[in-house]
């Protein structure tokens, strides 16, 4: 499990890709379009600085389309939009899906009236994005994890509290759970902190916990913290 892709290529995905190159994986992102991406000198929507930026500096790390990333990797990581991500992997082509893990840690937030956002209706309370994609991904191996934190912690737990705090895993295939904790292990999670909340329909629960995360961001203009469950 060297080769890992990763679908799309915003501030989540850098992250990723940058401590996945250090821990010695075989990197391929992929994007709708290479060289407009590569074009495009536009700050992103938190006013980062343009991939190709970044890009310039992490030679290491490939670029290709949806399609060619999701053939490249032998376990795959969704980290687009919630809202779009759905498309974004209809465009990556189930047929380099099927069998594969797909980790997803993207969450269906909608903007569209401002922030905070909501929740996309479609895929709340009733539903989820982890289901949504499972469902249109049937041979997909759907493990949803590390949506409820900011993503410098989804690589880096010993950020805060020595890494004493928790992150959830669910999905219906236990092998692919296991295989996705061994990753976030590399990460630093260790595993008396990740805790496993059944199958992917649990992911309308961790979701669900955006919402409240927002709101301590907006109130604490800190996005380095984390939940821990205490029993």
């Amino acid at each position: 499990m060297k080769k890992i892709a990763i679908i799309g290529t915003g501030t989540v995905g850098q992250t990723f890709a940058s401590k996945l190159i250090t821990l010695g994986y075989d990197v391929m992102m992929g994007t709708r379009n290479v060289s407009e991406k590569l074009a495009s000198a536009a700050k992103d929507g938190y006013g980062n600085p343009p991939f190709n930026e970044w890009y310039a500096q992490n030679k290491n790390v490939k670029l290709g389309t949806f399609a060619e990333a999701a053939a490249f990797g032998e376990i795959v990581l969704n980290v687009t939009q919630g809202a779009n991500s759905i498309n974004a992997l209809k465009l990556a082509d189930a047929k380099n899906l099927n069998g594969k893990i797909l980790m997803d840690v993207a969450n269906p937030l909608d903007f569209t009236k401002g922030m905070p956002p909501c929740l996309v209706p479609e895929l709340s309370n009733t539903n989820s994005l982890g289901e949504e994609i499972q469902k249109t991904f049937p041979q997909a191996k759907v493990v949803k994890t590390l949506n409820t934190m900011w993503c410098g912690l989804m690589v880096n737990p010993n950020m805060i509290g020595g890494g004493n705090h928790t992150a959830f895993i669910c999905g219906n295939d236990a092998d692919a759970k296991a295989k996705v904790k061994s990753l976030m292990n590399e990460f630093g999670w260790k595993n008396e902190n990740i805790l496993d909340l059944g199958d992917i329909s649990s992911a309308r629960g961790t979701e669900a916990v955006l919402p409240v995360w927002l709101r301590i961001w907006g109130a604490t203009q800190n996005g380095a913290f984390n939940f821990k469950i205490v029993s």
